[in-house]
């Protein structure tokens, strides 16, 4: 019999799996430059690159709310990291190797896509699954690790870049497959539970006739493009308003905003309180909203900096804590529930971003400022909905 202290190492292998998709995910977006400079990629190769891995993202997020279960945990979670392995070495070679470097990078991300959706989709419920209470602190501890990753690998990688030279980039990529190549070993001999027996798991569809389940796909989604829309735009609006060179650009901006991030999930999964994670995610929205409004009408860019990183630290409880609710008031969800959460905060991750590009190009004499004004109305969306909804069991 399994005790609880020997799932523990099944939460370290967990917290090992976000770092993992913290790398695969912003591994490219740090040599973009480099694609361009080194291996003569244009934008529009680059531009197809970000839409072949959110499109093969959306699509593992479907196809695991049917079939995560059938294959189990354990089986779905090492081909995750058998892909993430194979997509970071590929980063690094395959440009090498393919007389078209464009086919070798495009082959790696979306090995990297497909090892990140399953990460994606499979580590909630793995955690929420093992023994142990607290659950929405030990989501939230969970998720901080993302964070942790994203931060950790921006900095690390600037450094090794930064020695290693341009010339020599591509040592960089397969430096880092030794982390998810040393996680699939872990998750080949930790213990891991499913949220239902085989056959017991709600039918996918079944969850489209229930009403909570909408309001928890609205949720994920205003969390998601909440996030999002100020993220993607974090190192463009430090370059832009304080005209520093990229590399403290991306210090300032999308690291500082990982980190803070990061620290509001590490608060709430420590806290000691006994803080409501509705009435957390309701002031995190106050605070979002808040740090929109500080970002556009700061008359100065160190403040309008400053709400970036304040952006961080609203947002970070709202991802998790929405998985928190979906586990308490819709508990027969199992695999799929989280499946099809992951799609809505996807999409969210893509409508945010989407909204300040359309808002801005519309607006030309406004600028980036008129698009992060609009997207405000994404936490005002998550905080109105939370403060309609009860918190119960789905009958």
């Amino acid at each position: 019999m399994r005790t609880k202290t020997s799932y523990q190492t099944t939460i370290y292998a967990c917290y090992l799996a976000y770092i993992v998709q913290g790398i695969i995910n912003n591994i490219s977006p740090l040599l973009f430059v480099i694609y361009r400079t080194r291996l003569g990629l244009s934008l529009g190769h680059i531009s197809f690159l970000i839409a072949a891995n959110f499109g093969m993202q959306i699509l593992i997020d479907l196809l695991a709310a049917n079939y995560a279960d059938r294959l189990g945990y354990r089986f779905s979670m090492i081909l995750a990291h058998v892909l993430s392995v194979l997509g970071l070495l590929g980063i690094g070679l395959f440009p090498l190797l393919f007389p078209v470097p464009f086919a070798g990078l495009l082959l790696a991300t979306l090995f990297n896509a497909i090892g990140g959706g399953l990460i994606e989709v499979l580590v909630s419920p793995i955690v929420e699954a093992a023994p142990g209470k607290e659950k929405e602190k030990a989501m939230s501890l969970l998720h901080s690790f993302y964070c942790w990753g994203c931060v950790g690998f921006i900095l690390l990688s600037t450094l090794l870049l930064h020695f290693l030279g341009a010339g020599n980039w591509f040592f960089m990529p397969v430096f880092w497959a030794v982390i998810p190549l040393f996680n699939c070993f872990l998750f080949a001999k930790v213990p891991i539970r499913t949220l239902s027996e085989k056959g017991q798991s709600i039918v996918p569809k079944s969850l489209f006739s229930m009403k909570s389940f909408w309001i928890l796909v609205l949720l994920m989604t205003c969390a998601g493009a909440s996030e999002m829309a100020m993220s993607q735009w974090a190192s463009y609006f430090a370059e832009l308003g304080l005209g520093v060179e990229k590399a403290v650009g991306d210090l300032l901006g999308p690291c500082l905003f990982c980190f803070l991030m990061g620290a509001a999930r590490l608060f709430f999964g420590k806290s000691q309180t006994g803080l409501p994670l509705t009435s957390f995610m309701k002031g995190s929205c106050l605070l979002c909203i808040a740090s929109y409004l500080l970002a556009v009408f700061s008359p100065h860019p160190l403040p309008g900096l400053l709400g970036c990183g304040l952006c961080g630290l609203s947002v970070g409880i709202l991802w998790p804590g929405t998985f928190s609710i979906a586990a308490k008031i819709c508990r027969s969800g199992g695999t799929a529930l989280f499946a099809f959460l992951a799609l809505a905060g996807d999409l969210g991750c893509v409508i945010g971003p989407q909204t300040v590009s359309l808002i801005s190009r519309l607006l030309p004499e406004a600028g980036l400022k008129a698009g992060l004004l609009a997207a405000a109305i994404f936490p005002l969306i998550l905080l109105l909905v939370l403060c309609l909804i009860r918190i119960s069991p789905e009958k």
